[in-house]
């Protein structure tokens, strides 16, 4: 059996924790956005990417419904009975692991306990979703360990680990993040639309990469902006109704038609629905330039995102704008934008193949002079998704 140094190392910890060997391996992977951002709540487009950072849970099935994990990371452990699942105040990761467990039961699949390990080399509180990497890599395990692996195609098993994160967890997140890491593809962007949760596969160019850098700064007003942003956009179509009574999202609303009835809008909430319309118009135009191999076109479009984000929707930092700058300075940088929420987190780079080194070094020195904060940066091609390995002696 040849499993990477990263695998080996949570099969051996297996061993040491609970005694014998696993039977499989569960992996799903973190995300970033190419572009679309805060448009999901609109009813409109994203088109995220599988990054090559994960979340793996290496596990065997257990006769019983006890479920005992071992966090690597964190090295601690969490266990519990599935007929007596309740939110854990001391080890919060266990309860995602719990709430698609929780989830899944909702839906009528029996289950089965497990016991195994859980790593992720997807960096916390960054915004690339690794609390989606951790949902769908446990959902997938407990389908496994129960025999159940097909019983939901990919939406529906986004849209589990989405309930499980809204519900048990008792966080407000869209579909994206679970969708992706679910249903990515090495090679690929993934177009959704947020609305009827259509998706399509949007080949990526081999002659780019993806650089993401992390701000590592706080994303503490992301919480109470995203609240007061989305306010601003119901706000929006409720006013622009009496002029095209036919919306029910700013999906629905073109820049066109958004110009000419501004006059019914406060400024500020204009400002908001003009970057959501813009966005999903920049989305779609990204998914052409595309399927032309046009990356200029797409880092113009990702440009224009950045600036929109920033002076539209508000929800862009010093950090970001640092980092986006930095990353602007390195050879090869087709274009970059803050990805996720605002605020914090992270930035993202189309980067000409065989420049991120480049880039990446840009980074360092540009952000770090700004901001006398060391970033961390990633670099990484569209991934696949998620899915289940068998280990076998």
């Amino acid at each position: 059996m040849n499993l990477d140094r990263r695998t080996q190392q949570i099969y051996e910890t297996f061993g040491q924790q609970l005694g014998g060997a696993p039977a499989y391996l569960s992996i799903a992977p973190g995300r970033v956005n190419l572009i679309g951002e805060h448009t999901d709540y609109n009813d409109g487009f994203v088109l995220p990417v599988a990054l090559e950072r994960d979340v793996r849970v290496i596990f065997r099935p257990r006769p019983d419904r006890r479920v005992r994990l071992y966090a690597l990371e964190f090295d601690n452990w969490a266990e519990f009975d599935l007929d007596g699942m309740k939110f854990e105040e001391e080890i919060f990761w266990s309860n995602y692991a719990m709430g698609v467990a929780w989830a899944l039961e909702e839906l009528g699949i029996p289950l089965r306990g497990l016991e195994g390990v859980i790593s992720g080399n997807v960096p916390r509180g960054s915004g690339l979703s690794s609390s989606a990497a951790l949902e769908i890599a446990c959902a997938k395990a407990f389908l496994t360990a129960s025999d159940a692996l097909h019983a939901l195609d990919g939406p529906q098993l986004a849209q589990a680990a989405q309930r499980a994160e809204n519900e048990f967890v008792g966080v407000n997140c869209g579909i994206m993040d679970q969708f992706i890491s679910a249903l990515g593809q090495e090679g690929h962007a993934l177009l959704i639309d947020c609305r009827s949760l259509d998706y399509q596969a949007v080949p990526f160019p081999g002659g780019a990469s993806l650089v993401i850098g992390n701000t590592k700064a706080s994303r503490s007003l992301a919480n109470s902006a995203y609240n007061e942003r989305r306010a601003q956009c119901e706000e929006g179509v409720r006013l622009l109704k009496q002029a095209l009574p036919h919306i029910t999202a700013l999906r629905d609303v073109s820049s066109e038609e958004l110009a000419a009835h501004k006059d019914l809008l406060p400024e500020v909430v204009y400002r908001r629905c003009r970057h959501v319309v813009g966005e999903n118009e920049r989305v779609l135009a990204t998914v052409d330039a595309l399927e032309q191999g046009d990356l200029v076109a797409v880092g113009h479009l990702m440009d224009a995102s950045h600036v929109s984000l920033r002076d539209d929707y508000e929800v862009s930092s010093e950090a970001l704008n640092a980092m986006v700058d930095a990353m602007h300075n390195g050879r090869g940088c087709l274009g970059a934008r803050l990805t996720g929420a605002g605020f914090g987190g992270c930035a993202v780079a189309l980067v000409e193949k065989g420049c991120e080194e480049a880039v990446k070094e840009a980074i360092f020195a540009g952000y770090s002079r700004a901001m006398k904060i060391w970033p961390e940066v990633y670099i990484s091609a569209p991934s696949q998704g998620a899915r289940v390995l068998p280990l076998t002696p």
